[in-house]
């Protein structure tokens, strides 16, 4: 927990997550591959596009790399702790090659594009570099890489969202699922290396998404969590071709068709950014009117979305959370320091009152909403002062949770070519430790208030000390366990809970009922 996270939230027991393969192998496969995924929830997802780009070649799954031909890691470069990891399970893939000479070793994602000619030249560690764009070439390269050949290809996109490629759900619960909406990012943090290792911001259409969501629901999933580096900033402008010679505005249009639980083409009347021979430029589709659109696909499938960059966020997004009762009460809203000398140097674009009247303007909007956030401890010159008006920040927006780590320089960020890390690493181990010690109070807090309070949950599968209890979330996201009690339920299953003790982490509680 001492490493720096940027705005990117990481789940750590998933850290070096391994590909289960396909319940049903669709394929004869000739070839057996393995992935292993480090980092954020966007890093899990983008496996699960790599998954299904090489099914679609006839590759099949193995969670076993000793019998992969093709071995993957998709890497993460937010933190140097993954950084190391990865590094420590290439040179342990470079002594199975020795005794299996056939087998290629790849990297993919955010350590590409930085550390390509380390991996592949100087440390002579992998036979295959793959960027966050360049995943469709994948299968070329491992051809290119089968005649001795070290294959690369790390060139960043301006509109590459695999919009069109249906991810192969990973290790998946078969209740909930993450849903890229947009890929890369704009806002130039010092402190981040996203804008580098993925790109300029560019939004996926929103007829895809869609689909995406209507397809998971009737597989039986019932709940999505709308994936981007910064979901308030999506924007996707389309034209329509009426065939009435009618023009509606795109969202309406397409709220009209999933209202009629119609499967919304993606190809013919759909065009982005251009206005065909016939057709006129829409309004585009907002943030705010993409979760309408995906909470219009059913009440019973939950919306869930991040990460959120207090400068985006609009009202809009708020009003629309409270009209749809799918959309989960819940915003991770990182704020990251609670200085406004500190935010200007990680070039934040708010100050400390701006943050904390957004913060405002949300409870009051949505009472019930949950909040949690990122904080850095000892960022650049970060001085005492600084340091309090962080725990300030904190007490005062009562966060339900939040990821904390101590600053860690990245390489080819604005900050490391800029500033000096010279806050000592004893100071900021101090300042992390206070800041862990608040937030845990503040999250014990937080969890006595909801003793006596029911609450809908939906079931996400055993609990993980005992098959005798289920396990589910709230509505804020926080983590239920309750006793199964003979109850004839299910993953997935929707069920009214009484919270009837808790800790600092999890709400105990009993069944008050099924959601009929």
């Amino acid at each position: 927990m001492l490493d720096f996270l940027s705005n990117k939230v990481h789940d750590e027991s998933r850290q070096g997550e391994a590909f289960v393969p396909f319940a049903h192998e669709p394929n004869q496969c000739r070839k057996r591959f393995y992935i292993e995924s480090y980092g954020c929830q966007m890093n899990f997802s983008d496996s699960e596009i790599v998954a299904s780009i090489l099914n679609g070649q006839g590759f099949g799954a193995t969670p076993n790399y000793e019998e992969a031909d093709l071995v993957l890691i998709n890497t993460c470069s937010i933190r140097e702790k993954a950084e190391q990891t990865v590094r420590k399970r290439l040179t342990e893939f470079k002594k199975l090659k020795q005794n299996k000479p056939g087998m290629l070793v790849g990297v993919l994602g955010c350590m590409a594009e930085r550390l390509k000619s380390k991996f592949l030249e100087e440390e002579q560690l992998v036979d295959i570099v793959v960027g966050p764009d360049a995943y469709r070439s994948l299968p070329a390269l491992v051809e290119e890489a089968e005649t001795g050949q070290r294959a690369v290809n790390v060139l960043l996109s301006r509109d590459e969202t695999y919009a069109d490629i249906s991810p192969v759900r990973l290790d998946s619960n078969g209740v909930t699922a993450f849903v890229s909406i947009m890929r890369g990012c704009n806002n130039m943090c010092s402190f981040c290396v996203v804008p580098f290792t993925r790109g300029r911001e560019r939004s996926r259409d929103a007829v895809s998404i869609v689909n995406e969501c209507r397809q998971l629901f009737e597989n039986g999933y019932r709940e999505v969590t709308l994936l981007g580096q910064n979901v308030d900033s999506y924007y996707w402008q389309a034209s329509f071709i009426s065939p009435n010679g009618g023009k509606p505005g795109t969202q309406s249009l397409l709220i009209e068709s999933i209202n009629k639980n119609e499967k919304i083409s993606t190809s013919g009347d759909w065009s982005a950014d251009s206005s065909p021979v016939g057709g006129s430029r829409m309004g585009g589709v907002t943030f705010a009117g993409l979760l309408e659109m995906v909470a219009q696909i059913s009440p019973l499938l939950r919306i869930r979305f991040s990460t959120s960059h207090p400068k985006d966020i609009t009202d809009d997004v708020l009003h629309t959370m409270k009209q749809h009762e799918n959309i989960c009460r819940y915003i991770h809203l990182p704020v990251q320091s609670g200085s406004t000398r500190i935010l200007q140097l990680m070039n934040r674009t708010y100050t400390r009152e701006w943050y904390m009247a957004k913060v405002n303007r949300i409870r009051e909007v949505i009472p019930d909403c949950g909040i949690s956030s990122d904080v850095i401890a000892g960022f650049c010159t970060e001085t005492e002062e600084d340091h309090q008006f962080t725990l300030d920040i904190m007490g005062s927006s009562r966060y339900d949770m939040s990821y904390m780590f101590i600053y860690s320089e990245r390489p080819g960020t604005l900050a490391q070519r800029r500033y000096s890390d010279d806050v000592p690493a004893e100071t900021k181990k101090r300042r992390l430790t206070e800041i862990v010690g608040l937030q845990n109070r503040l999250s014990l807090e937080s969890n006595k208030k909801d003793v006596g309070t029911t609450f809908k949950v939906l079931i996400e599968g055993d609990s993980k000390r005992s098959p005798a209890d289920w396990m589910g979330r709230n509505t804020q996201n926080k983590v239920i366990v309750f006793p199964k009690n003979g109850y004839n339920l299910k993953k997935g299953d929707y069920v009214h809970v009484k919270v009837s003790d808790c800790t600092q982490a999890t709400l105990l509680g009993v069944i008050e009922h099924k959601e009929e």
